[in-house]
């Protein structure tokens, strides 16, 4: 006689550090944190004999040889977006998952209503509305002049009741994956088990079933997304929409894209009839007074298949308690930290007694070495109250020993300083032969060390303090 099988059982693991038991507990045994414990599914899979004593046949898994895989052609789908299509990699592609996420009212949902109601021009499209009422979709659509027939509303959060309404729906838009749950497990919508139990039945239809869904999800206030690792592995595309909101621009950065560049940067302005796409952004990340007060350089950064100018500003005031403070926006902490060690003891400028502020211009995050440089330039100018020229660019990675080491894509970078009117570049020596092709139509500043590019830009070292 056949063995039923093990009806699903569920564990309680530790959000913090994994620590699991068999059922819940106020305080984690392992890390000490309290309320941290969450439920999670577990499968029991029948075994393998039962199965095949049963009459069921085991299937047995084949590889094939790399020679013999099929080379499967992906097509695309334009959203209606620009910038939007060119951070997913030139569009979505069907049986995708992509995931957004960002802070409580940068413009999410009204970025994906405008996708929505632009792909219901040619698909069948579910907005699935888990927070909102289908009554406030429709004002949010009225608001934006959006109207479809094809683009359908659902105020749902059960997973299996979602599931249902799927039939004959191509794209999905899930709003948010942190108020969505599924009846196998007990425990709250948007706990650690049913984010990750919901994301992975979402795959599962996904692929089985060839609908792209778009999911939204929320933020941490350290800025990352909520909820376990897992849920972003599962995902095709991760995207962050980013942005100050009182300010009328967001970015849109892609940190991980199966089907493109997962450094993609898109550019859009928040207007009264919704999102659009900004695709002259040449000056967004300068200031129209550079050149004019001191600590302000410009180096030209390479996110994804583009490359834009982006202005470095730093301030450097006496720090009034003796303890000097460093902070940096859009630059990495770390990153900060070193190169004003090589500044102090390869140039001889003294920061010790010195507050460090340092910001990226239009919010942007700049995570590539070729800024090293331009930081260096931007300190030495505010330290020593002498301003760069406006006109001047600077990209280069920056050594412990102070030497200039070359980066990728140098000859991009000047002709895009070639493009928004620079007449001078400041590189590194070894990059030089990729970049001589320009030689006639910028002047090109080959730099083998820190010092010298003090000393190109007239920046000269202050004294040293005894």
């Amino acid at each position: 006689m056949a063995t039923k099988p093990k009806a699903p059982t569920s564990q309680f693991v530790c959000s913090q550090c994994g620590y699991t038991a068999p059922k819940w507990l106020g305080k984690c045994p392992d890390c000490g944190e309290f309320n941290t414990m969450q439920e999670e599914l577990v499968r029991q899979s029948e075994p393998v004999s039962s199965r095949v004593g049963a009459g069921v046949s085991k299937m047995q898994t084949r590889a094939l040889p790399l020679s013999q895989i099929g080379y499967e052609k992906f097509h695309r789908v334009k959203c209606g977006i620009g910038e939007f299509d060119t951070v997913l990699g030139g569009g979505m592609v069907r049986g995708s998952l992509v995931l957004l996420g960002g802070d409580p009212g940068i413009g999410k949902s009204t970025l994906l209503t405008q996708v929505s109601a632009h792909l219901a021009k040619t698909e069948k499209v579910l907005y699935v509305s888990a927070e909102e009422s289908c009554s406030q979709v429709k004002m949010r659509c009225e608001r934006l002049g959006l109207n479809s027939d094809n683009l359908y509303l659902l105020n749902e959060t059960c997973l299996e009741d979602i599931e249902t309404a799927l039939d004959g729906h191509s794209v999905v838009v899930i709003d948010s994956i942190q108020a969505v749950y599924t009846e196998s497990l007990s425990s709250a919508a948007g706990s650690v088990g049913q984010v990750r139990e919901c994301a992975a039945k979402l795959m599962r239809i996904a692929k089985s079933k060839n609908i792209t869904f778009f999911i939204i999800g929320h933020v941490t206030k350290e800025g990352s997304l909520a909820g376990p690792k897992v849920l972003e592995h599962i995902m095709d595309t991760v995207l962050y929409f980013e942005g100050q909101q009182e300010d009328n621009y967001r970015l849109l950065r892609a940190v991980k894209n199966r089907f493109g560049s997962a450094q993609e940067v898109g550019v859009f302005e928040m207007t009264d009839e919704g999102i659009k796409s900004v695709s002259d952004y040449a000056n967004l990340f300068l200031s129209d007074t550079r050149g004019i007060a001191a600590g302000s350089a410009v180096t030209p950064s390479e996110s994804g298949n583009r490359c834009m100018n982006v202005e470095i500003q730093t301030l450097i005031s006496k720090a009034p308690f003796g303890a000097p403070r460093r902070m940096s926006l859009g630059v990495d902490y770390n990153k900060l930290v070193v190169l004003i060690a090589v500044l102090e003891k390869r140039c001889g400028i003294p920061f010790f007694s010195s507050d460090v502020y340092i910001n990226a211009m239009g919010g942007i995050k700049l995570n590539e070495p070729s800024v090293d440089l331009a930081i260096c330039a931007a300190l030495a100018s505010a330290a020593n109250d002498v301003p760069i020229d406006k006109y001047t660019a600077l990209f280069g990675e920056v050594g412990l020993t102070g030497e200039i080491r070359p980066v990728a894509y140098a000859d991009k970078r000047v002709n895009e300083c070639i493009k928004t009117g620079f007449k001078r570049v400041i590189l590194p020596a070894k990059s030089m032969k990729a970049c001589q092709k320009y030689a006639d139509k910028i002047e090109l500043v080959p730099v083998q060390y820190v010092g010298q590019m003090i000393k190109a830009l007239h920046l000269r070292p202050a004294p040293t303090m005894s």
